[in-house]
């Protein structure tokens, strides 16, 4: 397992992150613990979680993610740089979501509880929320960092020019900045090259992507003929794996994926190693977050971490999958 520095903070993290998203609902406690064990087994020491986790979950099941998460870290909570995320919905009252100062200011206690932690080491607004001002919202993180309930921020599925605006407001106002940026990214969703890229690389931002795998399309064990029972496409976690279909559940997402099979059988490889290592393998990338609901499925992941993508080969995915950099990148 490599180990990159954090933005311009002294932490150091594994390339490879774990994420959480699955736990409570599609991956029972016991075998969300397996997956903790396997995971840190591979050297990873960096979590990512989120308050309204598990992804799918009703307004009874939000908060499990948080809750499996912290008392896995029960004893060993030091070995572990742990980000979690606020700013969904954990309600139905208007003020129970956003990025207003009562929302956020509450959700990182309830998320400190959940986790069973005094601190988290990052955390970060799980969404850009058009509706509360820009500066009320970089102060109540600025108020979060100062207190000590998190040791830095950072966003998550913020548009290049949202971002940009917001660390133009903390440098201003001379607060906490954001150090790091978490867009979705894979070889069947390249947007974020055109310019979140490009102003996490010139702002010093960590990028640690979600959903390499295309929420396991990327696995290349789909058919498009089949609709899946379990999983991210399935009606098991409702709007969420209808939010997934829209994603990639198309003809021209599966047309490209027999290509790229065909280039990992050429290669030798499993197709979900390469699609990690691709992904890896961009040099402005700090740590890639790997979502597991079962143990068997970080095997092929996990070895990404000490595999090095040959150019000639890094060249053909990225000549295969240069369409998927163009489009609207708020889908």
């Amino acid at each position: 397992m490599q180990f990159k520095k954090f933005s311009r903070t002294g932490l150091m993290v594994s390339s490879l992150c774990l994420g959480t998203g699955t736990f409570g609902k599609q991956t029972d406690e016991a075998e969300s613990f397996q997956v903790f064990d396997k995971a840190a087994d591979a050297g990873v020491n960096f979590i990512d979680t989120a308050d309204i986790y598990p992804g799918g979950g009703t307004m009874s099941e939000v908060g499990r993610s948080e809750e499996i998460t912290g008392r896995w870290l029960k004893g060993k909570r030091d070995r572990f740089i742990v980000g979690t995320k606020g700013g969904g919905p954990m309600g139905t009252s208007p003020w129970d979501r956003g990025s207003s100062r009562k929302h956020l200011l509450d959700a990182i206690e309830a998320s400190l509880r959940r986790l069973n932690t005094d601190y988290v080491d990052l955390y970060q607004v799980h969404m850009d929320d058009a509706e509360t001002p820009l500066d009320e919202t970089v102060e109540a993180l600025d108020a979060i960092v100062r207190s000590g309930k998190a040791r830095y921020i950072g966003v998550s599925n913020f548009l290049a020019y949202r971002l940009a605006r917001a660390i133009g407001r903390q440098d201003t106002l001379r607060l906490a900045r954001f150090v790091s940026a978490q867009p979705r990214y894979n070889l069947l969703f390249r947007e974020m090259e055109r310019e979140l890229l490009p102003l996490a690389q010139e702002e010093n931002l960590a990028v640690i992507p979600f959903n390499p795998l295309a929420g396991g399309l990327l696995s290349g064990r789909y058919q498009q003929d089949e609709k899946p029972e379990t999983g991210r496409f399935s009606a098991e976690v409702g709007q969420f794996g209808a939010m997934y279909m829209a994603r990639y559940w198309h003809q021209r997402e599966f047309e490209t994926i027999e290509k790229l099979r065909a280039i990992a059988q050429e290669a030798g490889e499993p197709l979900a190693k390469l699609a990690v290592a691709w992904v890896m393998a961009n040099p402005a990338i700090t740590s890639v977050i790997l979502g597991a609901s079962r143990t068997g499925q970080l095997t092929d992941t996990l070895a990404a971490a000490d595999y090095a993508l040959a150019p000639e080969l890094k060249a053909k995915l990225d000549d295969l999958t240069l369409e998927y950099r163009r489009g609207d990148a708020t889908r």
